[in-house]
């Protein structure tokens, strides 16, 4: 679950921090000069909300890290770490990608997450909470669908979704700010964008990109089924099912930072409108979708 909120935090801040930018250089007066330039509204929009996406995969590693202080295994330092280090190896060349680096961080919650950049610059973290309270054959199973989710390129993936939702939340805030600006000034609009305009897409832009964030939240809620069909094809289904069964009863709110929560293997419990929310399937669904598979 860490992965997806994190992801989505870190490209809201980028692109409400682009269009602040932009409204300092003067590029949205450039865009409202003679009227809404709307072909070059769209170009503008495209390029900001693909920039800010990408900003985002490339900084989510780094992200990951210092958000949870996870620290890198560079050289094994007890026979857990080899084992950790060599299962990752294994499942690495089993799924064709490149060796992501492997991590661990300090939390009582049996988690692990994997974000990178790209299927062969990625990294794989768990928490000290999953190697304490599960076995070995848990722990493979939630590595092989870490690793699983990299192998899928769903980083990738997500990126390209929400470049193309940024895209939307950017035009469509500066039309409505649009809109209400000559509304207040009564069409009188050679005067230039005026306070209207640029809180109205301000506020704008923070509401289309919270509402952009549930479908990618949905789109996070698909793959995780894919990722656990992954993890049981590099483990075992067996060790996948028993896996998230053990989830289930060691199940307690998720104690990773907010950003980071979709990049995890718990995502914690949602019903109704609180599922809209929820970057993982709950846990009975993905063990029952294992079992019919």
């Amino acid at each position: 679950m860490k992965r997806i909120l994190l992801f989505v935090t870190t490209n809201l801040a980028v692109v409400v921090l682009l269009g602040i930018v932009a409204r300092l250089l003067g590029v949205d007066r450039f865009l409202y000069q003679t009227g809404l330039n709307l072909p070059s509204l769209l170009i503008f929009s495209a390029v900001f909300g693909m920039g800010g996406s990408v900003i985002s995969l490339l900084m989510s590693k780094w992200m990951a890290k210092r958000s949870v202080g996870a620290e890198v295994i560079e050289q094994p330092r007890n026979q857990a770490e080899k084992w950790l280090v060599e299962t990752v190896r294994r499942q690495a060349e089993g799924a064709g990608i490149g060796m992501p680096e492997v991590a661990i961080y300090q939390s009582p919650e049996p988690n692990a997450f994997a974000t990178g950049a790209s299927r062969n610059n990625a990294l794989v973290a768990v928490s000290t909470g999953l190697l304490e309270q599960m076995s070995a054959e848990e722990v493979e199973a939630v590595l092989g669908h870490e690793v699983s989710h990299v192998a899928n390129g769903d980083m990738v993936t997500l990126t390209l979704l929400q470049g193309v939702l940024n895209t939307f939340v950017i035009a469509l805030s500066r039309v409505i700010g649009y809109a209400v600006d000559q509304a207040l000034s009564r069409g009188q609009s050679s005067r230039g964008p005026g306070i209207g305009y640029y809180l109205t897409s301000m506020v704008m832009e923070i509401l289309f990109g919270f509402l952009a964030s549930l479908i990618v939240m949905g789109f996070s809620r698909h793959r995780e089924f894919h990722a656990d069909a992954g993890g049981a094809r590099l483990a075992g289904r067996g060790k996948m099912i028993a896996a998230l069964e053990r989830l289930q009863q060691l199940h307690e709110p998720s104690q990773l930072p907010s950003q980071m929560a979709a990049f995890g293997i718990n995502g914690g419990l949602g019903t109704g409108l609180r599922k809209l929310l929820m970057t993982h399937p709950p846990l009975e669904e993905r063990i029952a979708a294992l079992r019919q598979a």
